[in-house]
């Protein structure tokens, strides 16, 4: 254990490629472990905070990942890899290594739609979910919106640059951060180089927004999402989304029949999971959905 309060896990994804996730808390302690899934571009930095309250809470083991082409993980040289098929199976390839046979799963963005996957992959391995404004139903104003500040990929040269830049690019839709959390967004969006400043993932990334024709309805997930209807689900909404629709997170209440919601005023897409009472109603959820099971 590191004085973060994690160690790093380094292991070999089908095809060789080097990835990498943080564990936090306790191997067996006798609670489900709890799977980290972060959205498109992010890292496992983005549940820090949330990682520390869940292992200290109930001394939960969380396993927080970086998906290949992200964080700590190798790049990929084949971009059409970067897809949610592959990384699904890059999540399952993790969890076996670590021993890991069943979790609940908290995913944002492109992490709930892998957890859509993994319920097509392998059902028996998730246990509980959370879904970080994310659905069945993906907006194409929210991934618009996604590849206008993505395309061109800002190169900020300080902190307070790179500060200015997300709230620029998100100042509207999350009027209630504070500075301190641009700060924590900064930290876990950018890491520092000889050159400043750089975005935490491969550019490449950004071709596979480039290639969606967004005047035309995207396919949705509704069978995958019926599909989960007897695990534990909690939606969680940003109630200034551009992603998920309040007509969606509707839909998604009246086709699964063991789901809570919440919505996060000032925010968009997609909340911060470690500001203001989340990380309390996560621990809160995964203890209830334990119970069912005991």
């Amino acid at each position: 254990m590191t004085s973060e309060g994690f160690p790093d896990f380094f292991y070999a994804a089908s095809d060789g490629l080097k990835l990498h996730a943080r564990i936090y808390g306790e191997a067996n302690s006798g609670h489900w472990p709890v799977v980290c899934l972060p959205g498109l571009t992010r890292n496992c930095r983005d549940f820090h905070e949330l990682a520390l309250h869940l292992s200290g809470r109930a001394a939960r083991k969380v396993v927080a990942f970086d998906y290949r082409g992200r964080g700590q993980s190798a790049y990929d040289p084949d971009v059409s890899h970067y897809n949610v098929g592959i990384e699904a199976g890059d999540i399952l390839a993790g969890l076996t290594t670590l021993g890991i046979e069943e979790a609940a799963f908290i995913g944002t963005s492109r992490g709930g739609l892998i957890i859509h996957v993994l319920g097509a992959m392998k059902p028996s391995v998730l246990k509980a979910i959370v879904l970080n404004d994310i659905g069945p139903v993906v907006e194409a104003e929210g991934l618009a919106h996604i590849r206008s500040y993505l395309d061109p990929l800002p190169k900020p040269k300080t902190r307070a640059e790179a500060i200015n830049a997300q709230r620029d690019a998100h100042g509207s839709d999350f009027p209630a951060l504070t500075a301190a959390d641009w700060e924590r967004m900064v930290s876990a969006l950018y890491r520092e180089t000889e050159e400043g400043l750089m975005p935490d993932f491969d550019p490449r990334l950004i071709e596979a927004l480039a290639g969606l024709d967004l005047t035309q309805p995207l396919p949705d997930l509704w069978p995958q999402f019926e599909a989960l209807a007897a695990i534990p689900l909690l939606a969680i909404r940003g109630a200034n989304s551009k992603l998920l629709s309040v007509e969606t997170l509707e839909q998604m209440r009246k086709r699964h029949r063991d789901i809570e919601t919440i919505t996060v005023e000032g925010q968009g897409h997609a909340p911060f999971l470690e500001t203001g009472g989340l990380p309390g109603a996560i621990a809160t959820f995964l203890d209830r959905a334990e119970l069912k099971f005991s």
